[in-house]
Order: structure tokens, then C-alpha cells, then sequence
């Protein structure tokens, strides 16, 4: 999953970047308003972190560009005020969930699960297929109650598929998803990945649809 950071204090945003990447998600940040929203019109993003006292351009007109435009990423707004009709301003931009200054770091990572989760039409933590359970919360994979020792992209590529389970995707879309804006997005990589969690889960559930791209199905749901 791919998130972007938009937050001018330059502690914060490092605390936040640093913690959803320890998290196992891909960030990109940006320091000011006009560069939250240049990349969140350019890059494919899962969901955005939005502080809403941004420099250059304010968070909540951040967000109501976006809206405009037709991007439908769940949004994470960060407010240090108290006021309630800021919290409403933000949400009828079109946020989706906010978090108020000071917080707890937990909060952050535990809310942008719920809401990729949510997003993906999920309603707990650990999503299923067949006998693989991928737990969004602890960042396990088990299968037939056995834990699969995976790397961070292994888990990456499967949470992708796992979010978006029985829906193809492609191969660009994966690409675009699991890494940063500076990755090589010619690598041949992907392939490998996914050779190597096939033999890691040892079921089958994860297709090739040729042409097409991957998806993760019970066997008799393959396409």
C-alpha cells in the first residue's frame, strides 16, 4: 500500500513517514500544500495523510481540488485545532477520518488501517482466502494456522492483493502501488515476487491471469 504525507513541520512529518514505513507501507511525503497536491493529482496513492495547516495552500482546499478532480483515495486529515467547525470544513471537503494534535502515533497507523480496510470493503483486520489469513494488524500471514515467514515486499504485494481480493490487477497497478515515485517502474521484479509467495504459501491462490495481471482466489474462483 502506497501513502503519501503532506505535513510542513518537518519532525512530525519524518515521525509519520518513518512510522507508517515501519509499518510496511511505501510513503511519500511532501512539506507544503501545492506539492500535496501536485502528487496527489500525478501519483496512484491508497490513502493520504493531510495536515490541514499547510503552507502555500491550506489542507481543506488540498482536498476539495482532489475531490474535484475525481480522486477517491480515503484521507486522513491532522488538525492541532480545537475548533469543531474546522474538523466539519475538513470533512465536507471530503475527508474521510481526522486525528488531532497531539497524538499518539498508534492512532495514526491503527486509523489508516481502518480506513484502507474500509476502503477495500472489509470490516476487520484479517482478510481471508480459503486458508491463507493475512492480518493487517500484526502484519502476519498464516496458512492452515501456520505463520509464513515473509519479506517486506512479499507482504506488500500480498496485502495489495489480499485488499482488493478477487479483482485482477495489473502489473502497472501493482508497480505503481508498492513503490515510490523514484523506483524504476521497468523492473521485472514483480514476477519474481510473486514466483517466490507462491512457493512461500504453498496453496493456490494466487493466479497469473495472462495478459491481464494477478489476483488472489480460492481455486474455483480463478478467472
Amino acid at each position: 500500500m502506497r501513502i503519501l504525507v503532506v505535513e510542513d513541520d518537518p519532525d512530525l512529518n519524518r515521525q509519520i513517514v518513518a512510522a507508517l514505513g515501519d509499518a510496511g507501507y511505501v510513503v511519500d511525503k511532501a512539506m507544503d500544500g501545492e506539492e500535496g497536491h501536485f502528487l496527489g493529482e500525478t501519483e496512484p496513492y491508497d490513502a493520504v495523510v493531510l495536515d490541514l495547516g499547510l503552507p502555500v495552500l491550506d489542507g481543506v482546499s488540498v482536498l476539495e481540488k482532489w475531490r474535484r478532480a475525481g480522486k477517491k483515495m480515503p484521507v486522513l486529515i491532522l488538525t492541532a485545532r480545537d475548533r469543531w467547525s474546522d474538523k466539519v470544513a475538513g470533512f465536507d471537503a471530503g475527508a474521510d477520518d481526522y486525528v488531532v494534535k497531539p497524538f499518539q502515533m498508534e492512532e495514526v497507523l491503527a486509523r489508516m488501517r481502518a480506513l484502507l480496510r474500509r476502503s477495500a470493503g472489509h470490516a476487520t483486520s484479517e482478510l481471508t482466502c480459503g486458508p491463507m489469513v493475512l492480518d493487517t494488524k500484526s502484519a502476519r500471514v498464516t496458512v492452515n494456522g501456520t505463520a509464513i515467514k515473509l519479506t517486506s515486499l512479499e507482504f506488500r504485494l500480498l496485502s495489495y492483493l489480499m485488499h482488493h481480493g478477487g479483482k485482477v490487477v495489473s502489473r502497472t497497478e501493482l508497480v505503481e502501488h508498492l513503490y515510490d515515485q523514484d523506483f524504476d517502474r521497468d523492473s521485472n521484479t514483480i514476477e519474481v515476487f510473486i514466483g517466490r509467495l507462491r512457493k512461500k504459501l504453498g496453496v493456490d491462490v494466487l493466479h497469473t491471469i495472462r495478459g491481464m495481471g494477478y489476483c488472489v482466489s480460492e481455486p474455483d474462483n480463478a478467472k
